[in-house]
């Protein structure tokens, strides 16, 4: 007790003390301190230098420089002792139409094993270990990305390591038997998790693109697992990995330490399937076919124990939307984050979408609706839209006809306050993901690789500003005159045909056809 007294009276002295030397500071006193303005610069202080935005735009912007060999290295500077840095390849299960699906599927579960100069996968990750790295591969329907988080000071290991895992792998067959096991597991985990995400967008780009480029499977079919071997790998990544498909990424690192790293370990690098050249890439434009794909599902055992989920059917249904190279990539994109979406059991404001036209008139009408959410996917020639809904299978075509009636009032005028609300939520979106290294590490390598260059986050937040209500409906009066995509899982006893959901479309209300029935 006596303590805090102690410290309460210093306390008390040290504020009198403080006061009584401000008002003779400020005030001017016999102790002989000057009349001093608090407002006015100090006499015999040197002037302040404040840091300008002026020029500072420059060191933000991405540089690209392109080797002899045709390879893009391209860097973003970014603060931090930590750097990404990867390689991206200009291939993805849309160019397996000459080879059996799933290469891809098999490259992204093969990275970062053995190579030339590293015996095992346990050696890339100690060596990794060293500098604090972590490594990861990841493909799509284009792209194949391999990337590396480490300190900057391992910059020349880390590439030299992205090189040989790229170039000089040695898929060995104990390497390739494991890597079965490690698809087999996939393919049946796929089928039985309780998400069924994953697998309607595979049916959905099957049925839009039926049998070419983005509809060709992501994953690789069970036939083709015991097909693919360490002669077929090699021819495919002889026409497919050159230098002229490939870039080099790096975000949080100096631009000509990278180039220096590039000309070093990449230029003159002999890949271990021989020199090879892009002739033989597939580039097919993707044709959009429409039409429906239906896996009949028993769900009830979907997931089990003391709260199971109910059992549910799941509708996907699509229309061809654009490129991303096109300008109304930006009003489609507004457009998804417009319609939004998302579980019944979402909790929260307007930054988790609980204002967005899936939840106002569908998810909160429709309390039997489980899910009601939008999607975008877009690729260098074309895109899908698709709305994803599930609900109990008894009730399957009524949550058809709501979705189908949402994509018909999509041609409405988009009101003022909902429109300014997506293209804030989208500019939202957009710079909090770039917050994230990784993520800009990818925008910039995949950006670079279509393009060849790179949007800033500020040209694209005003190209989002500058999406009007008219473009919404142009947009959308065009998408509406394609033909549907439509996934199906589940039990479809319920379901509405093909031709029915085409007619809703193309109807002016968005209603199915409707059925008469002498029994039921």
């Amino acid at each position: 007790m006596a303590t805090h007294m102690s410290r309460f009276r210093a306390w008390g002295r040290l504020q009198r003390f403080g006061l009584a030397a401000c008002r003779r500071y400020s005030s001017g006193s016999s102790s002989g301190y000057p009349n001093v303005s608090l407002s006015a610069p100090l006499p015999g202080i040197p002037k302040p230098l404040f840091a300008a935005v002026d020029g500072g735009q420059e060191q933000y912007e991405t540089r690209i420089t392109t080797l002899d060999n045709g390879l893009k290295v391209a860097s973003q500077n970014k603060f931090g002792q930590f750097c990404t840095v990867g390689i991206l390849v200009n291939c993805g299960s849309r160019h397996e139409v000459k080879y059996p699906s799933g290469i891809s599927h098999f490259l992204e579960k093969l990275a970062f094993s053995s190579t030339a100069q590293y015996g095992s996968k346990d050696e890339i990750l100690l060596t990794l270990e060293k500098h604090g790295g972590i490594c990861d591969c990841q493909t799509s329907r284009d792209t194949t990305m391999y990337a590396v988080s480490a300190e900057v000071k391992g910059l020349d290991t880390v590439v030299s390591l992205l090189a040989d895992a790229v170039l000089q792998p040695r898929l060995l067959d104990d390497e390739i038997e494991m890597t079965r096991m490690a698809v087999r597991f996939e393919l049946e985990d796929l089928n039985m998790r309780p998400d069924p995400e994953p697998l309607l967008t595979e049916m959905i780009h099957a049925a839009a693109y039926r049998g070419n480029t983005v509809g060709l499977p992501r994953f690789c079919p069970v036939e083709n697992v015991e097909k693919i071997d360490r002669a077929l790998l090699h021819s495919y990544l002889r026409s497919h990995y050159c230098p002229e498909r490939m870039v080099l990424a790096g975000v949080g690192i100096e631009h000509e330490q990278l180039v220096e790293c590039a000309r070093r370990y990449l230029l003159d690098m002999k890949p271990v399937w021989g020199a090879g050249t892009s002739g033989n890439v597939d580039l097919s434009v993707a044709q959009y076919t429409g039409g429906i794909i239906k896996m009949e599902k028993d769900m009830s055992d979907v997931s089990l124990g003391p709260t199971p989920i109910p059992e549910l059917t799941h509708i996907m249904i699509g229309l061809e939307s654009c490129s991303f190279l096109e300008d109304d990539f930006i009003p489609f994109a507004v457009l998804n984050m417009m319609m939004g979406g998302g579980g019944s059991f979402s909790a929260g404001g307007p930054g988790k979408g609980m204002f967005t036209r899936l939840y106002l008139n569908v998810l909160n009408r429709h309390h039997w609706m489980y899910n009601a959410t939008s999607y975008h996917h877009s690729y260098e020639d074309s895109g899908l839209l698709c709305i994803h809904a599930s609900a109990d299978p008894r009730q399957v075509r009524e949550m058809v006809e709501i979705i189908t009636r949402e994509f018909i009032q999509m041609a409405g005028t988009a009101g003022e306050m909902e429109l300014e609300r997506a293209k804030t939520q989208l500019k939202s979106m957009l710079m909090m993901n770039l917050e994230s290294r990784p993520v800009i590490f990818e925008d910039v390598g995949r950006q670079v690789l279509a393009t060849g260059k790179r949007k800033l986050p500020h040209e694209l937040c005003q190209l989002i500003n500058n999406v009007t209500a008219n473009d919404i409906k142009r947009v959308t009066a065009k998408m509406l005159r394609g033909k549907p995509a439509v996934a199906a899982l589940g039990d479809l006893t319920e379901l509405p045909s093909y031709e029915h959901i085409q007619a809703a479309l193309s109807s002016k209300d968005g209603r199915l056809p409707r059925m008469y029935r002498l029994f039921r």
